[in-house]
């Protein structure tokens, strides 16, 4: 990212280097020096690369060959108000466009950090805005990156939550000069549903609004922010929804420390809806966070009370906690903090629980989840990246997989979930040993009605390895679920761990190929079977399967991110 007393480096030089060839930057901009000028033009274009874009690819019927369908029809959004989505169930702060026009309210300027999401069971797509905190600054200021809680960010106990909303001018769009290409924090972070094909500035209406059609882009505001990489919907064995039944959505907090949330809509899904009624059935809802109790706090991988992982003969048993500042739910640390049989919602609205400020109702809540479930003690997690509902298992029974790609820093919490004293937490938090991943699968206890389920069991499907055997693989990523119920996962990492491409695997966890079983030789029951590799040091990631089961598509990103160490040589000349 250019300064004024910097040039860009990596893939920011990249596209400097671009806008230099197309006459748009006109500096020399290998230079140490640039001007605010050149930095602003430069931010005004890269804000065009944020986001995502919509189009089609076709088969050869005779080849069987993909390519790309160059068509109008092509669709691009990105971080620009030419980009507009409306945020629903949230409030948020007027924005504006990027040209300073006061846009109307809960409407907002563009995509952010746009990471992996879900297709909809109604045809939309779902983007999670992964780090927004990079671009207009971070809301939830409150913790470094060991999770230790500082003062002075709005969350002190002894009043109202009260963080820093407008953005930072140190971040790196906050960097222009122009004060109207600068938006404010509680703008981004959500889970993003483009409509696809629509143009970018067609913001989504509810039908249970006067006008309202039901289509357009919106951020689902009720879900909350945080670090969302993906999500998934609860869908029965032919991956649609279930009448009668309201929606389910599942989405992971990616980061140290962060939780897997579970949103219940307060309507069901009935045949026969429309899609914008359907939609509609997004617009409100109730929070849950997964509280995996009884995971050890040291490293967020075995039981506490046996050392071990959690395993179909011994797993681990959660429950789902009403994350809400009316929640009657008993507070996971209520106990440790001397406080027995106290609510969630009554420990979320004191001002002094567990040495964090309070929340005055749910819309303050809804802008620090990471906060907030700090807060009433839930269990931390080791990086969830993915969640995918499998209505297909193996095990006979639907499951939710998490893929936790990694933590090898401190936590925020002891094990009975209280915030360790910031001047003890160097020496007293401990620092969590997982450098290699896992998979865990849950299982709800009703998992054919999984909005009515308040509890889970978790088992640990597969642990990641530093090695050099034939089935050695670290870093878990995105996954995709197949049609027959089998479940694949990228790696984002492993090139980092044991100096072999990322790459993406099929999970074989079919008993018929364990060890011992009946013509069996080779067990990989339990095993990470490599079946395509991208080029070295890229995160193996966006993976999607064809209706036929036949292609696997898949995102090759940042390849040569470690260009001293790593044996490609993009993205500069061979």
């Amino acid at each position: 990212m250019p300064t004024t007393s910097s040039a860009p480096t990596g893939q920011h030089l990249t596209l400097a280097k671009f806008l230099r060839s197309s006459g748009i930057l006109t500096n020399d901009v290998t230079a140490a020096a640039w001007s605010q000028a050149d930095v602003d033009t430069y931010l005004r274009w890269y804000k065009k690369q944020l986001g995502g874009s919509w189009y089609r690819v076709q088969q050869d019927p005779a080849t069987r060959r993909w390519s790309l369908v160059r068509h109008p029809d092509a669709k691009r959004y990105d971080a620009t108000s030419e980009t507009l989505l409306k945020v629903v169930g949230q409030r948020v702060r007027l924005d504006h466009t990027d040209q300073g026009d006061i846009l109307p309210a809960g409407l907002v300027a563009g995509i952010l950090a746009d990471c992996s999401g879900a297709q909809t069971p109604w045809g939309t797509i779902i983007s999670g805005e992964e780090n927004a905190q990079d671009f207009y600054g971070d809301l939830e200021t409150a913790w470094t990156s060991s999770q230790k809680l500082v003062s002075g960010a709005g969350f002190d106990a002894g009043g109202f939550l009260n963080p820093a909303v407008t953005p930072s001018t140190a971040a790196d769009l906050g960097r222009t000069s122009d004060p109207a290409g600068r938006h404010n924090r509680d703008a981004y972070g959500y889970l993003a549903e483009i409509d696809p094909g629509l143009p970018s500035q067609f913001f989504y209406m509810s039908v249970n609004e006067t006008g309202g059609d039901g289509v357009g882009h919106r951020k689902i505001g009720d879900m909350g922010r945080a670090r969302w990489e993906n999500a998934t919907f609860a869908v029965d064995a032919r991956f649609r929804l279930v009448p009668g039944k309201p929606v389910v959505l599942y989405a992971g907090d990616d980061r140290r420390g962060g939780r897997i949330y579970k949103w219940v809509s307060q309507g069901a899904y009935q045949t026969g809806m429309t899609r914008g009624e359907v939609r509609s059935l997004l617009d409100y809802g109730r929070l849950y966070v997964a509280h995996f109790a009884g995971l050890d706090n040291a490293n967020g991988l075995v039981l506490a009370a046996t050392g071990q992982p959690p395993s179909e003969d011994n797993p681990g048993q959660g429950q789902w906690i009403h994350l809400s500042t009316n929640s009657t739910d008993v507070a996971p640390n209520a106990a440790a903090l001397g406080a027995p049989g106290k609510t969630v919602g009554a420990a979320l609205r004191d001002v002094s629980w567990n040495r964090l400020a309070g929340f005055r109702n749910d819309s303050d809540l809804r802008l620090a989840l990471f906060t907030a479930s700090n807060k009433i003690g839930v269990m931390e997690l080791n990086r969830p990246e993915d969640v995918e509902w499998n209505p297909l298992d193996p095990s006979g029974k639907p499951r939710l997989y998490v893929a936790f790609t990694n933590h090898g820093r401190q936590v925020a919490l002891d094990q009975n979930g209280v915030v360790f004293d910031p001047a003890q937490h160097a020496t007293a938090s401990p620092t969590r040993p997982d450098a290699d991943g896992a998979v865990f699968a849950l299982e709800e206890s009703d998992p054919e009605n999984p909005a009515q389920s308040k509890t889970f069991k978790y088992v640990s499907t597969w642990r990641g390895v530093k090695g050099t055997g034939l089935f050695d693989a670290a870093n878990p990523d995105n996954i995709v679920i197949d049609a027959e119920g089998g479940v694949w996962f990228g790696t984002d990492g492993n090139f980092g761990r044991n100096k072999t491409a990322d790459a993406f695997y099929y999970l074989d966890l079919d008993p018929r190929h364990g060890d011992g079983a009946p013509g069996v030789t080779t067990p990989t029951y339990g095993k990470a079977l490599r079946i395509v590799a991208v080029p070295s040091d890229a995160e193996a990631t966006g993976p999607a399967l064809s209706a036929d089961q036949s292609s696997l598509f898949l995102s090759v990103q940042h390849p040569g991110e470690d260009f001293q160490n790593s044996p490609t040589s993009w993205p500069f000349d061979r």
